[in-house]
């Protein structure tokens, strides 16, 4: 008997159920010379070993850009396990608290066809998301409850950039300071005057604002305005229709161009005005982040909306450092 006195026992440990969490498992016979278990709560079969999380696997699909495929490989499961898996997996994205957090705020839209898109506020300085929402459309309403939102979860606005559609300048610029991306504004005249335009008036003005970024505000102004005077008679200049009889302007699309610079000139240069320092002339760094979000989503292909909302709430709780993935608590029968 002395030589089992050193002899330690380690008692049975229940294996973890994959599924449900719970330890209430039992022996479930072999396969291919492995243990197999049963989860007495949920009915799983599973085998012997480690199993990756669904935190694990998360990981691997989302930040690792591994497909289903790759995934099943590196799990040593089926691909149809691994999109049941995945399938199974809840992420959706938690307002997080902003206290004592200060900044400009980037607003944004990217969409996915026509007709559903993500809305996003940036934090400048860190990058951090500080709220997402999924649109149909973009409507004033939708950046008004962003911004209330990040507010009233403690964030301090300096300023806010954002790029096109007039009436969110009209709601935001007199309360506060707005920034009108430059190089959309560039984009916006592009749009009306192509990228070769052959008018003179039209090369002078793209010349224009191509030189935007170094410019500062009482110089590009008093430029903008000599191009105004130099070619007054060409953005004048009318053309009677031989069909009604009526005139209209000749060269209406140059005219257009013109007028937007004219509505968005006030907010051209808000970040060189004094108290703004250190605010961004562009939306730059929430395209940055949109482009780096659509490349991920472009490994995974015949994602539906579930899925995608799924993987951009994902995407954007790991830009927050939040949790992605919250293990399941372990089930407990209920007692007799």
């Amino acid at each position: 008997m002395q030589r089992f006195e050193n002899l330690k026992i380690r008692p049975y440990e229940q294996k973890k159920c994959p599924s449900c969490g719970s330890r209430i498992t039992k022996r479930n016979g072999t396969r291919d010379g492995k243990q197999l278990y049963k989860c007495m709560v949920c009915g799983r079969q599973f085998r012997a070993g480690e199993t990756v999380t669904d935190s694990e696997l998360w990981t691997l699909y989302q930040a690792n850009k591994q497909t289903v495929v790759e995934l099943a490989a590196i799990v040593g499961k089926s691909p149809s396990t691994i999109k049941r898996r995945l399938r199974g997996i809840t992420i959706e994205w938690e307002q997080p608290r902003l206290d004592g957090m200060c900044g400009y705020v980037h607003l944004d839209v990217t969409y996915w066809g026509r007709n559903w898109g993500v809305l996003l506020a940036l934090d400048d300085a860190t990058g951090r998301p500080l709220y997402i929402a999924f649109v149909r459309h973009e409507t004033v309403a939708d950046y008004v409850l962003a911004v209330e939102t990040i507010t009233r979860m403690g964030y301090t606005i300096r300023g806010i950039v954002i790029d096109g559609m007039r009436s969110l300048f009209d709601m935001f610029g007199g309360v506060y300071r707005t920034q009108m991306c430059q190089f959309h504004m560039r984009s916006i005249v592009d749009r009306y005057l192509t990228r070769n335009p052959r008018l003179k008036a039209a090369v002078a003005l793209k010349e224009l604002m191509g030189r935007l970024a170094v410019m500062d505000k009482d110089e590009f102004g008093k430029e903008f305005s000599k191009w105004k005077e130099d070619w007054a008679h060409t953005l004048n200049r009318r053309t009677v229709s031989k069909r009604t009889g009526k005139s209209h302007y000749t060269h209406k699309r140059l005219r257009t161009a013109m007028n937007s610079v004219v509505y968005y000139q006030p907010y051209l240069f808000t970040y060189q005005e004094k108290g703004c320092e250190g605010m961004p002339n562009t939306n730059n760094k929430v395209e940055g982040v949109f482009t780096d979000l659509k490349k991920n989503l472009n490994n995974h292909g015949g994602m539906g909306e579930a899925g995608r909302k799924r993987f951009i709430s994902g995407f954007f709780l790991a830009l927050e450092g939040c949790p992605i993935v919250k293990e399941k608590k372990e089930k407990r029968l209920p007692p007799e």
